[in-house]
């Protein structure tokens, strides 16, 4: 944190804290929304973990997951320019982790959650979009949904297929598996199957979660039951979160012109080397190949256009709009190996930023 006016002497002193500090007290007291004027809450975010599912490490705990809080921290501020505090909880219940960011959200002008394992995570986003009027943001769900959509977007775009007639397979039924179904969904993909550790998932399956359930609900039109594999013979898409293993037997099966998104880290489902040889597009979650999957892409941008308008929340069509104008980067310049821009790229955060500020005015779920 840096101070935004200097503090030199007494006089300078009175103003920045007491008696004049007083003053603007009382105006908030009064009138609530001066805080946004008037406070840091309309540029901090609060980046709030529990430790239970960091990275691929899994449940090491909120004191382990601290680097990843503050790198996100830096993200914010290198990409959107926001200030934001990483949180770290020593709670893992529902109920205590809802009430304790309920409790501190009035310091804050939004939360992002990060790294909670599924299924809470989704009741715990959920309840918190309920409770707060300041937007809550899950970024493993929705920060990775959104610019697998852009990418989409633009690989069918070049394999000349629209969306409405693709054929997808979402391996991996956790925050993210879900959350990118859910999107393809609403974006009008042709049909989805989601699959988890016991095969595809369909209504009536036994066993599943609440979270699940929503999900088989929407997708899997086909009705196909049985594994990941079968379920690849003659799709079009393949969207790996699941950190298992396809082999390349399964991929070759894939309808002529595949897309491949192997997106688990360290180590893709499919090698990129590998998908490359059966499918026209093929995407990771890492750096060192083309068409990254990075969350970067979404989250800072996101934040930016929802507090630049003080939103009261992050809609489905907030998330929409901010994939369309992360696709839209691209244009002209499409090939295989550049569907989805890159993090340094200047234009990707305003762009994003622009686009969920005008669908938040649009669906007059701003302030200003």
């Amino acid at each position: 944190m840096r101070s935004t006016i200097p503090v030199r002497n007494a006089d300078d002193l009175s103003l920045a804290y007491t008696p004049g500090v007083a003053r603007v007290c009382t105006a908030i007291a009064d009138n609530p929304e001066l805080a946004y004027d008037y406070t840091w809450t309309s540029r901090v975010v609060a980046v709030v973990t529990d430790g239970t599912a960091v990275l691929g490490l899994g449940d090491i705990g909120p004191a382990a997951s601290m680097p990843v809080m503050e790198g996100k921290s830096l993200l914010f501020k290198e990409f959107a320019g926001l200030d934001s505090v990483p949180i770290a909880l020593n709670c893992t219940d529902v109920e205590e982790i809802v009430d304790t960011v309920a409790a501190m959200a009035p310091s804050f002008g939004g939360i992002n959650l990060e790294d909670i394992s599924a299924p809470r995570c989704f009741e715990i986003e959920d309840r918190l979009r309920a409770a707060l009027d300041i937007p809550v943001f899950h970024d493993d769900q929705h920060g990775t949904a959104i610019v697998a959509l852009a990418a989409l977007t633009n690989a069918a775009r070049l394999v000349g297929k629209p969306l409405s007639e693709l054929r997808a397979v979402v391996a991996g039924a956790g925050a993210s598996g879900i959350a990118v179904s859910r999107i393809l969904v609403e974006a009008g993909i042709g049909d989805l199957a989601l699959s988890d550790s016991k095969g595809l998932v369909y209504q009536g399956r036994d066993g599943l979660n609440p979270a699940k359930e929503k999900i088989a609900a929407i997708t899997n039109k086909a009705g196909l039951t049985g594994s990941t594999e079968e379920a690849l013979r003659g799709a079009d898409v393949f969207v790996g979160l699941s950190g298992s293993t396809v082999q390349e037997s399964c991929v070759a099966t894939m309808a002529e012109d595949a897309i491949v998104f192997a997106l688990s880290n360290p180590t893709p489902e499919v090698p990129p080397e590998v998908a490359r040889r059966h499918a026209r597009v093929v995407a990771t979650g890492r750096s060192d190949f083309p068409n990254q999957i990075n969350n970067v892409l979404a989250f800072p941008g996101i934040f930016r256009g929802a507090l630049d308008v003080r939103a009261h929340s992050i809609t489905e069509g907030m998330k929409l709009a901010a994939a369309t104008a992360l696709a839209g980067i691209v244009g002209d310049d499409l090939t295989a190996d550049y569907v989805i821009p890159g993090p340094f790229d200047a234009r990707v955060a305003p762009a994003v930023a622009d686009a969920v500020a005008a669908q938040a005015r649009a669906e007059g779920v701003n302030r200003v």
